[in-house]
């Protein structure tokens, strides 16, 4: 009598069977309930998961138009080397205006905007 402390005595087997047969679908459907919840916490929020997934699609976005943009100035200064080293006007312009450099017997007037 010990061992059935707590426990719905059964008047026969039927009513043990139907019992028993109560315990078990009870069970079974807390444990596919617990591992729902684990795999979808998993899967959210998890090491591997959807949020850190959106994460990591953001990141490479700005990575991919950062890598664009650098690719673009990366070209626009390999012309500007090419027309250094082989244009002899782009040269003398960019002499010209970086440098402030003349012709022999040529003056540069230089005007400050900032005089009001």
């Amino acid at each position: 009598m010990s061992d059935m402390r707590g426990r719905i005595r059964p008047k026969n087997l039927r009513q043990q069977v139907a019992v028993e047969s109560k315990r078990r679908t009870v069970l079974f459907f807390s444990i596919v309930s617990v591992a729902f919840l684990y795999l979808s916490f998993t899967l959210l929020f998890g090491n591997m998961g959807f949020l850190k997934y959106n994460e990591l699609k953001k990141t490479k976005s700005r990575l991919e138009s950062e890598i664009t943009t650098l690719e673009q100035e990366n070209k626009q200064l390999k012309q500007h080397v090419t027309a250094l080293k082989q244009d002899p006007f782009y040269i003398e312009k960019h002499a010209r205006e970086e440098y402030g450099l003349a012709k022999p017997d040529e003056y540069i007037f230089q005007f400050n905007d900032n005089a009001r």
